[in-house]
């Protein structure tokens, strides 16, 4: 079954537009005003609460339909929880990684007690349809309780610095969260984090382990993956 373009019906803008304007945000540590600005560059007059209003509604679609073309997770998992501040409290970021660095799912909750760890432990294998063979964790008690009781066949590794591909994860996040100078509230950055999480690494391949030329192919590709999704057909132009 192929993938279905999320609807663009009633906006004046073209996709082309649309689509990019999404890019810009997710992929780049750009504010709404930012973005704005780029596209007037272009000749494109759209404004910040346009922006944020189509990153609302196209983000997370589009993110799903990224993910939906990657191939299925190996059967060895990375999950890590680090601190994030939202409006001023602390909460805890849960992320889930495949050892190809994709990231499987992300999670905000108050608390990384038993309870915690087993509903996100849940969550990426209801995603996924699958049990993975290995799951790697620090050493927070609350794992080796979780793993228990949520996925009992996989086997349990857990060690500081076996977790370096979850930990290194969590970097990109860390820029965003700078530049917007925050989050300000648990729905919003379980929202931004999830569509980020499935746009940003699209388009971050590995590069150090590639050639320019093949870097520039690998691009290509994937950007014509994004105009798959989306339905754009090229740059975006004035209107």
């Amino acid at each position: 079954m192929g993938d279905v373009s999320p609807s663009h019906k009633g906006h004046r803008y073209p996709i082309e537009v649309i689509s990019h304007c999404v890019w810009l945000y997710f992929r780049f540590p750009l504010s709404f005003r930012e973005v704005e600005e780029l596209m007037l560059q272009r000749g494109v007059i759209v404004s910040h609460e346009t922006v944020r209003r189509w990153c609302r509604k196209f983000g997370q679609a589009y993110a799903n339909a990224l993910r939906r073309r990657r191939p299925r997770p190996g059967d060895k998992w990375h999950l890590d929880e680090v601190f994030i501040k939202i409006n001023g409290e602390l909460k805890y970021l849960w992320r889930a990684v495949g050892q190809d660095g994709n990231v499987l799912d992300i999670l905000v909750q108050s608390r990384r007690d038993k309870a915690a760890a087993r509903r996100f432990f849940r969550r990426p294998m209801t995603k996924t349809r699958a049990v993975p063979r290995v799951i790697v964790t620090d050493k927070l008690r609350s794992y080796g309780a979780a793993h228990r009781e949520a996925m009992p066949s996989a086997e349990h590794r857990s060690h500081k610095g076996l977790n370096n591909r979850a930990e290194n994860s969590h970097q990109p996040t860390r820029q965003r969260e700078r530049a917007m100078k925050g989050f300000r509230s648990v729905g919003g950055a379980q929202r931004f984090l999830s569509a980020f999480s499935g746009i940003s690494p699209h388009f971050r391949p590995r590069r150090h382990l590639m050639t320019a030329p093949d870097h520039r192919l690998e691009m290509t590709v994937r950007f014509a993956i994004r105009d798959q999704i989306t339905g754009a057909t090229g740059l975006p132009t004035a209107v």
